[in-house]
């Protein structure tokens, strides 16, 4: 029963919409009707501002860390169950109960999860992510590059249970679905250039 709580718990964390909410907050739009319509960091960074986007990607950070934490605790740190909870929280952020289950792409609340599970992996993934958007300049690349490699640096540095490779394998698959649309965009040079700050293109 306790891992079932953990994982609901996981679920409901991941299904707040804190980019939705601080956009609401701030202008009284709705993030869904702006930009790319998605409710993550880039797309708030991109309509509404530094402050907005820097706060969303903390927070939806903060939410997949805790909801592994809290499993962790609840579960006495069975990897199986914590590998779970990453992947319930990553649910709840793409398809949330309070938006309708029309989220975001998962990407933050996937680096927070993972950076409680396997942080040294997650630390060369993101060193991956920064190369590949300086390198191309979109985001979306560095995410999809960062999710296809993170299961490699998770098997090569730190030999996890088989429960976390798998669950890193289908997080990094689950990653580059999301990004189906980013990555039709980009094979028609249409996708966002990234600039650091509102009104990038």
């Amino acid at each position: 029963m306790i891992p079932f709580l953990a994982m609901a718990i996981a679920y409901l964390l991941g299904a707040i919409p804190f980019g939705y909410l601080l956009v609401k907050f701030k202008t009284g739009a709705d993030i869904r009707s702006a930009g790319s319509g998605n409710i993550g960091a880039t797309n708030v960074l991109r309509t509404t501002g530094r402050a907005a986007g820097i706060a969303t990607l903390v927070l939806d950070i903060a939410k997949g860390y805790l909801a592994v934490w809290i499993a962790s605790r609840l579960t006495l740190h069975d990897p199986l169950w914590m590998a779970a909870a990453a992947l319930a929280v990553m649910a709840g952020h793409a398809y949330p109960v309070f938006l309708k289950f029309k989220g975001g792409k998962a990407v933050a609340s996937f680096l927070g999860a993972f950076l409680y599970i396997t942080p040294v992996a997650i630390a060369a993934t993101l060193v991956v992510f920064v190369a590949a958007v300086a390198w191309t300049r979109f985001i979306s690349m560095g995410s999809i590059i960062a999710a296809a490699t993170f299961p490699l640096a998770v098997w090569l540095l730190q030999k996890p249970p088989l429960e976390v490779l798998v669950a890193s394998t289908l997080a990094g698959a689950f990653i580059i679905y999301k990004h189906s649309n980013n990555i039709q965009r980009l094979r028609e040079g249409s996708e966002h250039v990234f600039r650091f700050g509102a009104g990038a293109s």
